[in-house]
């Protein structure tokens, strides 16, 4: 029996331009290093969300603990929201949920954030639970896996949630580029799927998955939990693996239902910086208008980490972009370094 997504919903903060964090906080913060100025001007996003706006709080300097517990307080309420919106697009109520599945790198507590959002939507108490925790920015993927698998082996109506707010995680004022990058580029979101189990139900059947990990690069990209929160780890050298696997990964998972990229309508692919679309597009053969929704979402919303890619299916599906009977392909990197690819058919007719 497969499983289908039958409702996205998704929540941001509230927004701040580029340039004005820019010129208001971090210019400061990287002590109006010109080469921070350059790869804040090049780095693809014009507008950023977050929980925290460092024009009004500076957070550089709290301990991890008051970062953990400002993301349980500003997690709970825009998680509850995106849920409640996936829920009112799948036309399903909280009583028809039998399982809730949270992802997050940027935040923990026991009693843990599942458990108060089982509570605030009023979901059975018999629900089953499942967090998924400190993938990065991949962890979407291989979320849905997990709850198409449970959905599908004991038939039932699935909730998932990617939530990250790595506006909590701004780190000590420093000149390392690896940092300047990560506050230029990561934003806050959360992001929330609906699945069914059966044949009958139209919605994106969740076909196959597929993962590669090439761990003799590990190092190049890292998320270490410090006494200053979550500190970002980023190579300018992921592009160009991530360029040297993403063709042999996809080729793998279209082969295996006798596909090729020419059958695929969507490419749903996660924007972890302007150079890693570019690569995704030159290895896969796309024309740049297939990279759209991947480069608009990273204008407007910057790098939201396992957020992103379900940001981008809403989209899409908004925009009308994944037709019925088509498949669209789902890609997204992160440490290990992963990538990890969903293939996605659209059942309705």
């Amino acid at each position: 029996m497969p499983a289908a997504i039958i409702g996205v919903g998704t929540a941001v903060p509230q927004s701040r331009s580029q340039q004005e964090l820019w010129d208001n906080f971090f210019s400061r913060h990287h002590a109006g290093d010109a080469l921070a100025e350059k790869i804040w001007q090049r780095s693809g996003v014009d507008t950023r969300s977050g929980v925290v706006d460092p024009l009004i709080e500076d957070v550089s300097q709290w301990g991890t603990g008051a970062r953990m517990r400002r993301f349980i307080d500003e997690a709970l309420p825009l998680g509850k929201l995106a849920l409640e919106r996936a829920l009112d697009d799948s036309g399903l109520a909280p009583d028809d949920i039998g399982l809730l599945t949270v992802v997050s790198c940027t935040g923990y507590a026991t009693p843990g954030l599942d458990i108060m959002l089982a509570s605030e939507l009023g979901l059975p108490t018999s629900v089953q639970r499942l967090h998924i925790g400190h993938m990065g920015c991949y962890a979407a993927i291989p979320g849905i896996g997990a709850v198409a698998d449970a959905t599908a082996a004991r038939g039932l109506a699935s909730l998932l949630l990617c939530v990250e707010l790595p506006s909590l995680h701004v780190q000590p004022a420093t000149d390392e580029i690896e940092q300047v990058v990560a506050h230029a580029l990561f934003a806050d979101a959360a992001a929330a799927l609906v699945l069914v189990p059966g044949t009958e139900p139209a919605g994106l059947e969740v076909v196959d998955l597929i993962a590669r990990t090439d761990v003799s690069t590990s190092a190049m990209m890292t998320w270490d939990i410090t006494d200053h929160g979550f500190r970002m780890g980023l190579s300018p050298l992921v592009p160009k693996v991530l360029g040297m696997h993403v063709a042999s990964v996809v080729k793998e998972l279209l082969d295996k239902h006798g596909l090729t990229p020419a059958d695929v309508g969507s490419w749903v692919v996660h924007p972890g910086g302007p150079r890693i679309v570019e690569v995704v597009a030159q290895e896969l053969g796309l024309e740049d208008s297939q990279m759209d929704h991947s480069r608009e979402i990273l204008r407007t919303q910057g790098n939201c980490s396992s957020a992103t890619v379900l940001l981008i299916l809403e989209s899409m599906m908004a925009d009308k972009q994944i037709g019925p009977g088509t498949y669209s392909v789902m890609l997204a990197f992160g440490p290990g370094l992963t990538l990890y690819g969903a293939l996605l058919r659209d059942r309705r007719q």
